[in-house]
């Protein structure tokens, strides 16, 4: 089945190449950033501002290609991309929470942004953390468990770039 989205708009960041920036979220603690959404999609920011947090879904458009295994940033030994946050998916699509610091118009300010300017939005979620209580009670994290704490420092190279 092809599935065909629209892009709501896209990411303003400071990040113009892919090596060298943050791999996720907590390593871009307090880089502000911008999403811009197109005229047509901002009545649909109403009351998003009484949240400190959003999901974004978004498209990694600067990735070539897939590879069902990897060698992720955090990583040595190769994994099922699908274990991994690896941006070398088959559909490409990134996800991460970040923190609203304002909305006005069309405009979402947010903080801690470890996306690539430019990158289309292909969704924002309020993230509401409640919504998982009690179904996260024996939580696993796989290979990351002795490898997250490193997310803070670690940058992008060029390895999922071609």
């Amino acid at each position: 089945m092809k599935i065909e989205l629209e892009s709501l708009g896209i990411i303003k960041t400071p990040f113009e190449e892919l090596e060298g920036m943050p791999i996720q979220p907590v390593g871009a603690k307090g880089v502000k950033g911008q999403l811009i959404l197109k005229d047509e999609f901002k009545d649909g920011l109403k009351d998003l501002e009484g949240f400190s947090h959003i999901e974004v879904l978004y498209l990694l458009h600067k990735v070539k290609g897939h590879s069902l295994e990897v060698k992720p940033f955090l990583d040595d030994k190769t994994h099922g991309v699908f274990a991994t946050r690896s941006p070398k998916r088959p559909n490409r699509i990134g996800a991460s929470v970040i923190k609203v610091t304002g909305v006005e118009d069309n405009i979402v300010h947010v903080e801690n942004v470890d996306m690539l300017n430019g990158t289309p939005i292909l969704d924002i979620k309020p993230f509401v953390p409640h919504l998982y209580e009690g179904t996260v009670d024996e939580l696993k994290i796989g290979w990351f468990e002795d490898k997250h704490q490193d997310a803070s420092t670690k940058k992008a190279d060029d390895r999922f770039v071609s």
